[in-house]
């Protein structure tokens, strides 16, 4: 019997897979050389992770009844209002822009744009938010545009 595999995409790990911890943010490939596997955050960059080039390999096929799925990193909008946490530090508002992003532990980040002199700023700390509150912000589509270098 195959185990059938899931699409490539940011996971969280809920055991241990090998010698990645539980509660581990991921990026799953469900294909290369040597086979499927796990590739861990480099770092960061604009509230994204930046994904390392090299990975390890599934210990078994099995170990993927270890991946949470995460919703893509980007730009959402708040569909519902909600609280960040159990102790209500943060609400969010219906039709609010948020970007979302990840800690190394998988924990969901709200960030919060503002227009500040006519451009979008982001800042680099956000809102931790309860995972079941994702289910309550929807993806908006944003071109992403890398600019090439300036040459002095």
């Amino acid at each position: 019997m195959t185990t059938q595999l899931p699409p490539c995409g940011l996971y969280r790990t809920t055991a241990a897979i090998g010698a990645i911890p539980s509660e581990t943010l991921v990026y799953f490939h469900n294909h290369g050389d040597p086979g499927p596997g796990l590739y861990l955050p480099a770092g960061w960059h604009n509230n994204r992770a930046k994904i390392s080039e090299r990975g390890n390999t599934l210990p078994s096929p099995e170990a993927i009844a270890h991946l949470e799925p995460l919703p893509p990193e980007g730009f959402y909008r708040v569909a519902e209002p909600f609280h960040c946490c159990e102790k209500q530090c943060r609400r969010f508002e219906p039709e609010t822009l948020v970007q979302l992003g990840y800690n190394g532990r998988g924990q969901a980040l709200l960030f919060s744009p503002e227009l500040i002199d006519g451009m979008l700023a982001v800042p680099e700390r956000g809102t931790a938010i309860d995972h079941q509150h994702l289910a309550r912000i929807r993806q908006l589509r944003v071109p992403i545009v890398n600019r090439p270098a300036a040459v002095s």
